[in-house]
């Protein structure tokens, strides 16, 4: 009996010891971008964002997606270049980056709305880039808002179904964060990146790894993400209908290798919402990373 009872205290010490130990070796996360950092109060949480560029050059707003590491990291390629036309707003979107990473419901109402209302304070007239899932909430938070342009980076509205099980499971605190900690090694956002993210392997740098698994190691990292691979983050809008029907320029920007969200799918879309679309060669779903030249020739010349 002592045997059975040691066993058990050893099998729930060893996850719970193991978590605390990759806790302590997550530093404290430093700004993705160069700029001004800004701290948004909404809905009690604590919301970061950056700010760079002259303020009478028009507003841009930077919408990051949304993956287990995800930040405003992702603009890193567009960002410098960008602030010497536009005046730029780029936050991490609650539950992720430098923002407060409480455990509230987070679902697609709750990120179209936080779109609206940081817009709507940050902003003015703004021209609004939105990436993957991400996109579904801006697409839906623009038919009322004081939106210029929408550009939009291999728009998605779902993910892998809902499955609430799942977010239920990540959310347990012994047991949860282990599986958590599993999905954002380091392993399994490289094979993540190089499967789903990159065309070339040789993006997905050391640098570039390492900011991510620490984004993903800060105290509450996982909740948000919960949501998101349990499906609960999906949008149950027609985002073909939704952009047909705003009364602003829209662009889409996909990447031709993409295979999550093929390129047939955005040129279905393009055509469904009357939108202008890009495509690029030798890139998947993040071609704004991979060919950002490219794309600040064609999208924002």
């Amino acid at each position: 009996m002592k045997r059975r009872l040691l066993a058990g205290a050893t099998a729930l010490a060893s996850p719970l010891l193991a978590n605390q130990y990759l806790a302590m070796r997550a530093a404290d996360l430093e700004p993705a971008l160069s700029g001004t950092q800004h701290t948004y109060q909404w809905r009690g949480i604590d919301v970061a964002y950056t700010e760079a560029g002259d303020e009478s050059n028009p507003d841009l707003l930077l919408l990051h997606g949304i993956n287990a590491a995800a930040s405003s990291a992702e603009w890193k390629e567009l960002f410098s270049a960008l602030t010497e036309s536009y005046h730029v707003i780029a936050p991490d979107l609650p539950g992720f980056g430098m923002s407060a990473r409480h455990p509230v419901n987070y679902d697609a109402a709750f990120y179209t709305a936080f779109v609206s209302e940081f817009a709507a304070d940050t902003t003015e007239n703004a021209t609004w880039v939105a990436s993957s899932l991400t996109s579904a909430y801006a697409a839906e938070a623009a038919s009322d808002s004081d939106c210029a342009e929408l550009v939009l980076i291999c728009p998605t509205t779902t993910t892998m179904g809902e499955r609430p099980w799942v977010k239920t499971l990540l959310r347990s605190p012994v047991l949860g964060q282990t599986l958590f900690n599993l999905v954002a090694s380091k392993r399994s956002i490289r094979h993540f990146s190089a499967d789903h993210s990159y065309y070339d392997e040789a993006e997905i740098t050391d640098e570039r790894t390492e900011y991510e698994w620490q984004t993903a190691h800060q105290p509450g990292a996982r909740f948000a993400p919960a949501s998101f691979v349990s499906g609960a983050l999906d949008s149950d809008i027609d985002l073909g209908e939704i952009l047909a029907a705003l009364d602003i320029p829209v662009t889409i920007v996909w990447g031709a290798d993409a295979d999550i969200s093929p390129v047939s799918e955005g040129r279905k879309l393009a055509k469904e919402a009357e939108a202008t679309l890009y495509v690029f060669k030798r890139a998947k779903l993040l071609p704004h990373v991979e060919r950002s030249e490219k794309v600040l020739e064609k999208v924002f010349a």
